[in-house]
C-alpha cells in the first residue's frame, strides 16, 4: 500500500516554474491567431473520396444505403417533415417519382396541416409535368386546408398558365365562397381584367363591396368605373356609397374622391353641393382634410368671396377643436367670438356668447374671473354697439352682475359700465341705483370715484359731498380722497370748509400718503395768501417729522415770500435745521441739507457766509464693515462710504492723528517725486539691475 502510494506520487508531473513573468514583448491576439489559423487552412478538412459507379449493382447498392439512412432518419423523429422532403426529393432526383409520391403520402399521413409539404409535393408533380396528379393534390389540399391562400393563388396560377381560363375561374369561384381578404377579391378582378371580362369584373366588384364594405372598396369600384369610361356607372356607385354609409358612418376621404370624380368631369356646383353637404354632417376633427381641399378647389374654380367663406370656415373649425378641447380657455374664446362678430348673423354671434359664458370659472378667486368677465363685457358692448338692442344689453349687465359673488370679490367696471349705459340711454335714476348698491353690497375706491365723477359731470355737488363722506367713511387713510374733497371745496369757494377737511385729515392716526397731503395743505394756504398759515402749518410738520425735505421747503418757502429779510428767516432756518439734524444718524440727509444752504450762500451769501457753510461740510471716507448672511453667518467684509463732519473729527483725536499721518505720508511721496525726477534714466538702470 505504502509502495503504491510511492509510485503514485512519483507520477505527477512536475510543475514548471516561470522565472520571467514579464509580457512579451510582441503581443498575439485571439483575432490574429484565428487569421493564420485561416491562412494556413489547419481547420479545413478534406474532402471525402469521390465514389463512381460504374454499373447497375453498384447504383442499387448506393440507392439501398441512402434510403436506409433516410429511413433511419425518419424511424428516429418522424414529426421532423424537413426529413421527408429531402428523402422525396432525393427520389425525385434519381427519377423514382412513384416512391417520391409514397414518401409524400407517407408525410402527409405524419402531419397534413404543414404547407410546405403540400407546396413540395405539388411542385413535384408540375415539375415533371404530371398535371392531372398536381390538380388532384391542389383540390385535395384546398379540401384540407382552405384558409391557406397560397394554395389558391397556386392553383388559379396554374389553371391560368395551362391556359384553362374556365378552370381557374372555378377555383376562384371556389375560394370566394370563403369569403377570403381583400387581396383575394383584386386577384379574382385582375384575372378576369386580363382576359377582357370587364362585366364579369363589375359583378365581381358588386359581391366584394358587400362582402369588404369599406370606404376604400368603394372608391376602388368608382374608380374602376371611371377608368373604363363609365362615368354615369361610377357616379351612381359613389351615390349608392354615400346611402349605404348614411349620415351615422360618413367617411371623408369618400367624399374627398366624389368631389375629385366630379371635378374631373368639370362638374363644380356638384363639387360645391357635395364639399358643402359633407361638412355640414361630418365632425369637425374628421373633416380637416377635407376642408382643405376644398380650399384649394375654390382657389382654383371659385371667386374670392367664396375662398374667403372657406377659410372663415376652416378657422372656425379651428376654434371649436380648441374650445373642445379646453371649455376654459377665455382666450380661444375671445379669437371665436372676434371671427363671429366680423363674419356671422347676429342670432350665430349671440349663441356663441351663451356658450362661451355658461363656462363659468369653477373657484371663486377673482385672478381665475379676470379674463372670464371680458366675454361678459365684450357680450354687452356688442349687443349695444352692433346689434342696437338696448334692453338685451341691459339684460347682460343685470346677468353679470348676479352672477358675480360680491361678498368674496367685484368688479368695479361692471358697475361703472352699466351705470355708463344706462346714463347714456337717459336712465339717471336706474344709473344711480345700480352705483349705490355697488357702494352698499361691496364698496371699493373705484366705486366711489366712478359715482363722485358722474355726480360731478352732473353738477350734483350735494350728492358729491355726501358720496366723499361715505367714501372718507369706508376709507379714512385715503389721502388722495381727502385732497379731492378739499379741492372740490376749494373749486365751489368754500375755503373755510376745505381747511375744515384739511384739518380733520392731518389729525388721522393713520396715512397711505401723508407727505402728499401736507404739502397740498401748505400749497391751499399758500394759494389763499395766507403765509402765517402756512409756516405754522410748517412747524406743525416739523413736530411729527425731522425730514430734510421738510426743512429744504420751509427755507425756500420763506424765500419765495418775497418779505425784505426772507434772506435772513432762510438763513436762519438752515441753521436751525443744522443744528437739530446734527444728534441723527441720517448723514446723508444732513449732506443735503448742507448742500442745499451751499446752493443758497452761493446765490444770496457773502464769502464769509460761504466759508461759512464750507466749514460744515463732512469728509467723505471709505470704510469696512462685517456682512452677515440670512443664516446669521459671516459673509466676509464689505466697503461703504462714510461721512465725517468737523465736530466729530474733533471729538475723536485719532482721526485727527490720522489725517495728520496722512497729510505727512502724502508730502513724502511729493518729495521723492521730485528727487527722482531730474535723474529719471540712472533710478531705472539702478530697479532694472536691483
Amino acid at each position: 500500500m505504502a509502495s503504491s502510494t510511492v509510485a503514485g506520487k512519483q507520477r505527477i508531473p512536475k510543475v514548471a516554474k516561470v522565472k520571467n513573468k514579464a509580457p512579451a514583448e510582441v503581443q498575439l491576439t485571439a483575432e490574429q491567431l484565428l487569421r493564420e489559423a485561416k491562412e494556413r487552412e489547419l481547420e479545413l478538412l478534406p474532402p471525402p473520396p469521390q465514389q463512381k459507379i460504374t454499373d447497375e449493382e453498384e447504383l442499387n447498392d448506393y440507392k439501398l444505403r441512402k434510403r436506409k439512412t433516410f429511413e433511419d432518419n425518419i424511424r428516429k423523429n418522424r414529426t421532423v417533415i424537413s426529413n421527408w422532403i429531402k428523402y422525396a426529393q432525393w427520389e425525385e432526383s434519381v427519377k423514382e417519382i412513384q416512391r417520391a409520391r409514397s414518401i409524400y403520402e407517407r408525410a402527409l399521413d405524419v402531419d397534413y396541416r404543414n404547407v410546405t409539404l403540400w407546396l413540395k409535393y405539388a411542385e413535384m408533380e408540375m415539375k415533371n409535368r404530371q398535371v392531372n396528379h398536381a390538380r388532384n393534390i391542389w383540390d385535395r389540399a384546398l379540401t384540407t386546408l382552405p384558409r391557406v391562400s397560397q394554395f389558391w393563388y397556386k392553383s388559379t396560377y396554374m389553371e391560368e398558365m395551362l391556359g384553362n381560363v374556365a378552370g381557374a375561374r372555378q377555383v376562384f369561384e371556389r375560394w370566394m365562397e370563403w369569403r377570403p381578404e381583400e387581396q383575394a377579391w383584386h386577384s379574382y378582378i385582375n384575372f378576369e381584367l386580363r382576359h377582357k371580362e370587364v362585366e364579369r369584373a363589375r359583378t365581381l366588384y358588386e359581391r366584394f363591396v358587400l362582402v369588404h364594405p369599406a370606404v376604400k372598396n368603394w372608391v376602388k369600384y368608382a374608380r374602376f368605373e371611371e377608368k373604363h369610361a363609365y362615368f354615369a356607372h361610377a357616379r351612381k356607385v359613389y351615390e349608392r356609397a354615400v346611402e349605404f354609409f348614411g349620415e351615422e358612418q360618413m367617411d371623408a376621404h369618400l367624399y374627398a374622391a366624389f368631389a375629385k370624380f366630379e371635378e374631373n368631369r368639370k362638374e363644380l356646383e356638384r363639387v360645391r353641393v357635395i364639399y358643402r353637404y359633407a361638412l355640414d354632417r361630418i365632425s369637425k376633427q374628421g373633416a380637416q382634410e377635407l376642408l382643405k381641399n376644398y380650399t384649394i378647389f375654390e382657389k382654383k374654380f371659385g371667386d374670392r368671396r367664396a375662398a374667403e367663406d372657406l377659410i372663415v370656415s376652416k378657422r372656425r373649425c379651428q376654434y371649436e377643436e380648441e374650445v373642445k378641447a379646453d371649455p376654459y380657455n377665455y382666450d380661444a374664446w375671445f379669437d371665436y367670438l372676434r371671427l363671429e362678430e366680423s363674419e356671422a348673423e347676429a342670432d350665430t354671434v349671440r349663441e356663441v356668447y351663451e356658450r362661451a359664458i355658461a363656462n363659468v370659472p369653477p373657484i371663486q378667486e377673482k385672478r381665475h374671473w379676470k379674463r372670464y368677465i371680458y366675454l361678459w363685457i365684450n357680450y354687452a358692448f356688442y349687443e349695444e354697439l352692433e346689434a342696437k338692442d338696448p334692453e338685451r344689453t341691459r339684460q347682460v349687465y343685470q346677468a353679470s352682475l348676479a352672477l358675480i359673488p360680491h361678498k368674496k370679490f367685484t368688479f368695479a367696471k361692471m358697475w361703472l359700465y352699466y351705470a355708463q349705459f344706462e346714463i347714456r340711454h337717459k336712465n339717471l335714476t336706474l344709473a344711480r341705483r345700480a352705483l349705490g348698491t355697488s357702494i352698499g353690497k361691496c364698496p371699493k375706491n373705484k366705486l366711489f370715484k366712478g359715482y363722485i365723477e358722474l355726480e360731478l359731470q352732473l353738477r350734483e355737488f350735494d350728492r358729491c359731498r355726501k358720496l366723499y363722506e361715505k367714501f372718507l367713511e369706508f376709507g379714512p387713510e385715503n389721502c388722495t380722497s381727502w385732497i379731492k374733497f378739499a379741492e372740490l371745496e376749494t373749486i365751489l369757494g368754500d375755503s373755510d370748509r376745505a381747511r375744515a377737511i384739511y384739518e380733520l385729515a392731518i389729525s388721522q392716526p393713520s396715512l397711505d400718503m401723508p407727505e402728499v397731503l401736507w404739502k397740498s395743505y401748505i400749497d391751499f394756504e399758500m394759494e389763499q395768501e395766507e403765509p402765517e398759515r402756512a409756516r405754522n402749518l410748517y412747524r406743525q410738520l416739523l413736530q411729527r417729522t425731522q425730514h430734510v425735505k421738510v426743512w429744504i421747503s420751509l427755507a425756500q418757502s420763506e424765500l419765495s415770500s418775497g418779505a425784505e429779510a426772507s434772506v435772513t428767516t432762510c438763513r436762519q432756518i438752515y441753521q436751525e435745521a443744522n443744528k437739530a439734524m446734527r444728534n441723527r444718524e441720517e448723514k446723508e440727509e444732513r449732506l443735503t441739507l448742507l448742500e442745499s444752504w451751499r446752493g443758497f450762500e452761493d446765490e444770496f451769501g457773502t464769502v464769509s457766509d460761504k466759508e461759512r457753510v464750507d466749514k460744515l461740510m463732512p469728509e467723505r471716507v471709505k470704510k469696512r464693515r462685517k456682512v452677515q448672511a440670512e443664516d446669521g453667518s459671516d459673509a466676509g467684509w464689505e466697503e461703504y462710504h462714510d461721512y465725517i463732519f468737523p465736530e466729530e473729527a474733533a471729538n475723536q483725536p485719532n482721526l485727527k492723528f490720522l489725517a495728520m499721518a496722512k497729510l505727512w505720508k502724502k508730502r513724502q511721496q511729493e518729495k521723492e517725486a521730485a528727487q527722482q525726477d531730474p535723474d529719471k534714466d540712472v533710478g531705472e538702470s539702478e530697479s532694472s539691475s536691483f
